[in-house]
């Protein structure tokens, strides 16, 4: 049966922080704009990730390139071989740091090349970089799709807004996990947009107070991505309306404790999801 699915990625913990396993289907409930659905398909294991860096090469990283680059090496050591990823590195204007003839790689050698080719200089396009990536992640194999964007400051030179942005977030199924290397006494700072473009894909948005705190924040989000449950739904609702669909998912644990989740905000109910055929089997 040709069904329309809502592919939740969530991630449990305890009120101590820590990652919560073995979990059954039972342990959760799943409600789209407050009316309980139920769950189709649920699984706990680590699975192939295509991830796409999306990093700020803009003038202001220069003094910072080393601890991001190392940020960047650490989160791709901790790969799975199957994984494949990509460098998106911008300023004012945005590229991709391996070669055209080449998508994806999971080699941390040419990712630490990918991630040094371009100098630092230059303006901001934050908003035009997320949208290519998450573009690019549709060429992607992997079903779970994850972008990592480390930016040192607010945007300034992008066509694309911050609400395209959102709008392009609740689209897809990527997770986009954000990381500010935010100057207090920079004017184009902005911290609540990285928090949005987080929440709204289930990802998480942080802010670090020293730039040496990047290392260990991308080796979070890589055990993140690895602990994480995925549930699917078919919506009660079957429009595809164009409107917007709030997603909450509970958690409780073997003794009936409540359990902290993470998952995305919601989606977009539209015939086309990130340029699939309105006809086509989508993973909504």
């Amino acid at each position: 049966m040709d069904v329309d699915l809502v592919d939740l990625h969530v991630t449990v913990r305890d009120r101590k922080g820590g990652f919560v396993s073995g979990l059954q289907k039972e342990s959760f409930h799943v409600f789209e704009n407050r009316a309980p659905q139920a769950i189709r398909v649920f699984q706990h294991e680590d699975v192939p990730v295509a991830v796409g860096l999306i990093v700020d090469n803009s003038g202001s990283m220069e003094p910072k390139r080393k601890d991001v680059t190392a940020a960047a090496l650490a989160f791709a050591r901790s790969s799975d071989p199957r994984d494949e990823m990509f460098v998106v590195n911008f300023n004012e204007r945005v590229s991709f740091g391996l070669p055209d003839t080449q998508l994806f790689s999971a080699s941390a050698r040419e990712l630490e090349r990918a991630l040094n080719g371009v100098p630092a200089n230059g303006k901001t396009a934050l908003y035009d970089a997320i949208d290519v990536g998450l573009a690019h992640l549709k060429k992607a194999t992997p079903d779970k799709k994850v972008l990592i964007v480390i930016s040192d400051g607010g945007d300034n030179a992008s066509r694309h807004t911050l609400r395209q942005v959102l709008d392009t977030v609740a689209r897809s199924d990527a997770i986009v996990y954000t990381v500010g290397l935010f100057d207090e006494y920079d004017p184009d700072s902005n911290p609540g947009a990285l928090r949005r473009i987080a929440h709204a894909s289930g990802g998480e948005a942080f802010l670090p107070e020293e730039t040496s705190q990047v290392v260990p924040i991308c080796e979070r989000i890589a055990r993140d991505i690895r602990n994480q449950y995925t549930i699917a739904y078919v919506p009660s609702n079957q429009q595809l309306d164009n409107s917007y669909r709030t997603i909450d998912v509970t958690a409780t644990g073997p003794h009936g404790e409540k359990l902290l989740v993470r998952t995305r905000a919601g989606y977009i109910a539209s015939p086309q999801r990130q340029g699939q055929p309105a006809n086509s089997q989508e993973k909504l």
